[in-house]
């Protein structure tokens, strides 16, 4: 017996009706994970400064990072907060026990990124900034390649010397070597996603480019989650 076509449409309603609310909904919403956000760019151009403050202006959403350092604190740093501040031999442990994301000698002194504090942070659910040199966002987009990688600048690089005396931490040797490297690291920008200027005493403004990165790129298609 042939169905006429109300029947047709009946059973064409009731096969819709039949399915999962689940089911529905993954037709009409689009997959997203937490994000590995690399913050980056030369020494001085304020990467501290943003990464606490989109942190702020979010607080449940993100997580920030703490990288180990052999440097010792400066000014009002603290422990745990700023840097986990360790020994030669305390990073030496943590390289061999494989605990580090990635490390490079920066300065003469030992960076590295531990790799737990990334996983409990997604794990929640909560994006993840991490305020890393060039070298070392080069080796976390290898490793990670669906990261989101932002380079921080300066509008000028007298903008950036600028920044740098102000800290007052470096000899007049020291400021023409970070000088120097900030030249060498400009021309690696086009590796990054993304290019933020962060213009002297308007931070906000580099925060409101790094927050619209960031919900962007959670509009994406075809997300996948972040492996570590």
């Amino acid at each position: 017996m042939v169905a006429t076509r109300s029947e047709e449409y009946a059973m064409s309603v009731k096969i819709l009706e039949d399915n999962t609310d689940h089911h529905l909904e993954s037709l009409y919403s689009c997959s997203t994970y937490p994000l590995l956000l690399i913050l980056s760019g030369p020494s001085g151009v304020g990467k501290d400064t943003i990464a606490r403050k989109v942190i702020e202006r979010r607080p449940e959403s993100f997580y920030f990072v703490v990288t180990a350092t052999t440097r010792p604190p400066r000014g009002d740093e603290i422990d745990g907060r700023d840097y986990f501040f360790v020994t030669f031999d305390e990073f030496a442990r943590m390289i061999e026990e494989d605990e580090l994301l990635e490390h490079a000698i920066v300065y003469n002194d030992y960076k590295g990124i531990p790799k737990q504090q990334i996983r409990d942070a997604l794990q929640s659910g909560r994006d993840v900034i991490l305020r890393v040199d060039v070298q070392g966002a080069s080796t976390v987009k290898r490793l990670v390649p669906n990261s989101i990688s932002v380079f921080l600048t300066t509008p000028n690089e007298q903008g950036l010397v600028d920044r740098l005396q102000q800290r007052k931490q470096d000899t007049a040797e020291g400021m023409a070597l970070r000088t120097a490297t900030a030249r060498q690291e400009m021309k690696r920008m086009e590796e990054f996603d993304y290019c933020v200027v962060n213009p002297e005493g308007y931070p906000e403004e580099a925060v409101e480019k790094v927050l619209s990165i960031i919900d962007a790129a959670h509009c994406r298609v075809n997300q996948k989650p972040v492996d570590l």
